[in-house]
């Protein structure tokens, strides 16, 4: 698969340097030099992983992935930030904007490459998911990945980014039993550091928005989705 990857920097070494190391990877790659240049290019070229620098003029880079997640459009993008700002609350505020992955520079070019090629077998594992669901929607729960909902009946629920890959991952194989090592590495990624009580959390939600029945929970083991 040709991967379409798009670097946002204002600083054109390192935007020279990475493309070239990653087009050497066999990526389709595209430049943006701000946040505004890169929400517009993003829209064009709908890539499937987004670098992002923090400091840029214009527009600076957690107000784009702001931007980013209100297009439904680019749900499926993955989006990670590659900046020298380490400091936890920076980290905070990318993932709470709706970031995937939290990179720091310095880093070697071939770490970097092995994360990028990490974050996008995400992207195929959720391929995946969608083909199954694409075969199951026959079900009284319904999901409309075109419009990224959930159909009950005849009402729409709109779920967060996470709550809906999570619901996704759990419905793509109903009565399965998946970890919670699995749904941490497919919904967060395995590099994510994230509380152990982040998925209770979810599941919580999800039941509020769903019912209390579609998921089950396997104590110690995880939880399998059952359609009613």
């Amino acid at each position: 698969m040709n991967y379409r990857i798009l670097l946002v920097d204002d600083e054109l070494d390192i935007l020279e340097f990475v493309s070239y190391n990653l087009l050497k990877e066999g990526y389709e790659v595209h430049t943006a030099i701000n946040g505004r240049e890169a929400v517009e290019k993003a829209l064009t070229v709908i890539p499937h992983l987004i670098l992002l620098d923090v400091m840029m003029p214009e527009m600076d880079g957690i107000e784009t992935c702001q931007r980013i997640r209100t297009h439904q459009s680019l749900q499926n993008t993955i989006v990670a930030f590659l900046t020298a700002r380490g400091e936890d609350y920076s980290q905070i505020a990318g993932f709470d904007a709706g970031a995937d992955d939290y990179i720091t520079k310095p880093i070697r070019v071939k770490v970097l490459v092995s994360r990028i090629k990490a974050l996008l077998k995400r992207t195929e594992s959720i391929n995946e998911q969608m083909a199954e669901i694409e075969d199951n929607n026959h079900r009284s729960l319904k999901i409309d990945r075109e419009r990224y909902l959930v159909v009950k009946g005849t009402q729409e629920i709109v779920l967060p980014r996470k709550e809906f890959n999570l619901l996704s991952l759990l419905y793509s194989k109903p009565q399965k039993v998946f970890s919670r090592e699995e749904i941490f590495a497919s919904v967060w990624g395995s590099d994510v550091i994230v509380g152990d009580r982040t998925i209770d959390v979810h599941i919580r939600k999800l039941r509020e928005k769903i019912g209390e029945d579609h998921i089950v929970t396997i104590k110690g083991v995880g939880y399998k989705f059952e359609d009613l």
